[in-house]
């Protein structure tokens, strides 16, 4: 509940001191008979965008409270199946047994939606004094994080870093210790480009036999990424003052930007064997378009279709038009640096909220 509290408190501070640029965002018309309490809970990489969502569409809706606790995608799936939240968010889709779950706020059989509505890139960031950019392979990759590459003077990272002073110095490789999306999402990666180094495929969980140093949710990598000598990975919002790699494609090494990472989804197709409601992407990361970067999230709203309590299926749907709105895509653009979703997502994801009763 505290940190519920901190979510809100954080929302309102957003809305005071950034109330301006709200306004400037252009906000769509909602239903100002709206009242009610709604909770949810999961991915930390949208935090600065739930932000900006729950102060703007609580200042179109004045007697709407939103509680939104960033405990990390996989938390946030199990809470929503719990009923402790009646929505989530999560840089994974719905795995094949959970679309069998129902939660207690769901009608029974009735099933579950989830949308893309946050995509963003995760940068792979590190602390080396004086340098702010580095060139880095899957391959180089995948050995600094299994810990075959211990050191920044490491010939692999001299020879694709012509010019760059790398130091004589330790490599701290810092990972997300507790069950993550952002975790999934850069596994993925790895398991795409570099089988042969990092075994371990796509997981949430980082595989113990790596070591490296742990951090609890984007917030602890960061904390921990304050260390010279650390790398590491987190939603490229964050990436604050830290140095950020560029990534092989193809033939060239490719910065991370919104426009790149959105073209990811533009190059992957929904995944095999979804429900109608289930729109959940496979994402292609062996592309050689280095007009693409390849290690993007995207973040999916959950909930129920059909719920046990009107008033909550209202506010969830509302709240869900707001976000997958021109609006509310801006809005995320404007305070988290993600990715606003095209025109052919968004009547794609309308069309899975007009179904919520």
């Amino acid at each position: 509940m505290a940190s519920l509290i901190r979510s809100v408190a954080a929302a309102v501070t957003v809305l005071t001191l950034s109330g301006c640029a709200l306004n400037e965002i252009g906000l769509p018309e909602t239903d100002s008979d709206l009242f009610g309490t709604l909770n949810g809970s999961g991915a930390s990489s949208v935090a600065s965008a739930q932000e900006a969502w729950v102060a703007s569409f609580q200042s179109l809706n004045p007697d709407v409270t939103i509680n939104y606790d960033p405990t990390g995608s996989g938390t946030g799936r199990s809470q929503f199946f719990e009923g402790a939240v009646a929505f989530a968010q999560s840089d994974s889709y719905f795995k094949d047994e959970e679309l069998e779950l129902e939660s207690p706020n769901c009608v029974p059989g009735s099933g579950n939606w989830e949308i893309p509505v946050y995509i963003s890139p995760i940068a792979v960031l590190f602390n080396l004094e004086g340098i702010k950019s580095i060139n880095l392979t899957p391959q180089t990759l995948a050995k600094i994080f299994t810990g075959e590459i211990k050191r920044w003077d490491h010939p692999e990272l001299v020879e694709t870093n012509p010019g760059v002073n790398l130091p004589d110095l330790g490599i701290t490789a810092v990972h997300r210790s507790d069950k993550s999306g952002t975790t999934g999402n850069f596994t993925d990666y790895l398991a795409q480009l570099a089988p042969e180094i990092w075994e371990a495929g796509k997981t949430e969980e980082w595989p113990a036999e790596y070591g490296g140093e742990g951090g609890n949710t984007t917030a602890g990598v960061i904390a921990a990424l304050q260390a010279n000598g650390t790398i590491g990975y987190a939603d490229a919002s964050r990436q604050g003052e830290l140095g950020a790699a560029a990534l092989l494609v193809g033939d060239e090494f490719v910065k991370f930007t919104p426009e790149r990472a959105a073209k990811l989804i533009d190059a992957s197709e929904i995944a095999d064997g979804r429900p109608a409601n289930s729109l959940a992407y496979k994402l292609n990361r062996k592309t050689n378009d280095p007009s693409v970067y390849p290690v993007a999230l995207v973040t999916y709203l959950m909930g129920c279709n059909v719920y046990q309590n009107s008033a909550t299926g209202l506010l969830v749907k509302e709240y869900a038009k707001y976000i997958n709105s021109e609006a509310g895509q801006i809005a995320a653009q404007e305070f988290a640096g993600s990715s606003p979703i095209t025109e052919t997502t968004r009547a794609k994801n309308q069309a899975v909220i007009e179904a919520i009763r």
